[in-house]
């Protein structure tokens, strides 16, 4: 299959749905990985941060739903895909994407939020369902998310959920789910967990696209640790960007960031670990809708945080875990476009990140704020 043949045999409200948000062109691994799930294969892929995983595995699926003939009787209708995800973001965010290309009705099942009001939900007959493994366990369970004529089993960020504070959740997922059902897993790092957890699947690695080096500029700009927020503010005035995520690794630092900015009338959202699922879905939605243009956030949002157009994202600190580094950095220039991520760090972290540039042969750009604008330092 070519690029054209891909999205061009999908169904003509899908076709639109992509048109609408800008999406003309599969990407490589939508390109790789489409057709093997529309030819049934049990798969595991790696693709690396921002490359279009989502859309791979909800494409096909989609398309497959709405080729099967439409139920005349309301309760012929029944749960052809589950989608399992480590974390209420993800699982939220998946949902959002589903909803976004397709009229196929979707449910959200996460822990924390009443059982109750989800088992009201599935009276909706949702076709596709997602959710955490301990939620998604506990419904098929109570017999109220009946999954015996489910067609796709779907795990994201499945490096994580193979984790040993979520193993045992999946297999008591994976054992009471149908023994046909299609699996589809899909990670930017596949570890020997998830290789024999998903060991009936083939296993397909895309190639490096170095979306760090080639999509995303780095920035450094030199700020002692108290002078770190008021040189926040005088970058976002002086670059004023389209849509900003700011992180800092401690979620107390979150509210402080935000409090400042706020007072400084810069119109900004929060999102931390002590941030209640209603108050962190209202910053998210409001962050992705563009009506607010600045999140800030701990590390907790590092990972998963699939929201389209984010044009920068500025790091108050590094973080000692380079994986960090490179998640928060990936959530810019996602699907092909490019970005621009900016470290403000005192001289023990521009030390920090000189060491980070060669380990991972990004080119770093010092800049300073100088008369209101983003310049090249004066030496």
């Amino acid at each position: 299959m070519n690029e054209k043949t891909i999205f061009s045999e999908l169904p003509e409200e899908i076709k639109a749905k992509l048109q609408e948000l800008n999406i003309i062109t599969p990407t490589k691994v939508q390109e790789q990985i489409i057709p093997q799930i529309l030819e049934c294969k049990n798969i595991v892929f790696q693709s690396e941060t921002g490359t279009g995983k989502t859309f791979a595995y909800l494409l096909p699926i989609l398309k497959k739903i709405m080729e099967l003939p439409v139920p005349q009787n309301p309760s012929d209708i029944f749960v052809k895909a589950l989608i399992c995800a480590p974390t209420f973001e993800l699982a939220s965010q998946i949902n959002q994407a589903a909803k976004s290309i397709s009229s196929i009705k979707t449910a959200l099942f996460i822990g924390g939020a009443p059982v109750k009001r989800q088992i009201e939900t599935l009276k909706e007959k949702p076709e596709i369902v997602i959710g955490t493994p301990a939620r998604l366990v506990e419904l098929i369970r109570l017999k109220k998310l009946k999954v015996s004529k489910a067609m796709f089993a779907v795990f994201d960020e499945a490096d994580r959920l193979v984790k040993k504070e979520l193993m045992d959740e999946l297999k008591a997922l994976k054992e009471v789910l149908p023994e046909k059902i299609q699996y589809i897993a899909c990670t930017a790092t596949v570890d020997n967990s998830t290789k024999k957890f998903f060991k009936d699947s083939s296993l397909e690695i895309m190639p490096e696209e170095d979306v760090l080096k080639r999509n995303i500029s780095h920035w450094a700009i030199y700020a002692e640790n108290r002078d770190k927020i008021e040189t926040l503010r005088k970058f976002i005035n002086a670059e004023n960007p389209g849509k900003a995520l700011i992180f800092t690794s401690r979620s107390d630092q979150v509210e402080n960031i935000y409090s400042k900015l706020k007072f400084k009338k810069i119109d900004c959202m929060a999102l931390h670990a002590k941030t209640d699922k209603q108050e962190r879905k209202a910053a998210i939605d409001k962050f992705r809708s563009g009506k607010a243009k600045i999140l800030v956030t701990s590390d907790l949002s590092a990972r998963g945080l699939d929201i389209q157009n984010i044009t920068h994202v500025i790091q108050m600190d590094l973080p000692s875990d380079q994986d960090f580094f490179v998640h928060r950095s990936g959530r810019t220039a996602r699907a092909g476009k490019t970005g621009i991520n900016i470290v403000i760090g005192d001289e023990y972290e521009m030390n920090q990140y000189a060491l980070l540039e060669k380990k991972l042969g990004i080119k770093v750009y010092p800049k300073e704020i100088r008369d209101g604008k983003v310049c090249e330092p004066i030496l």
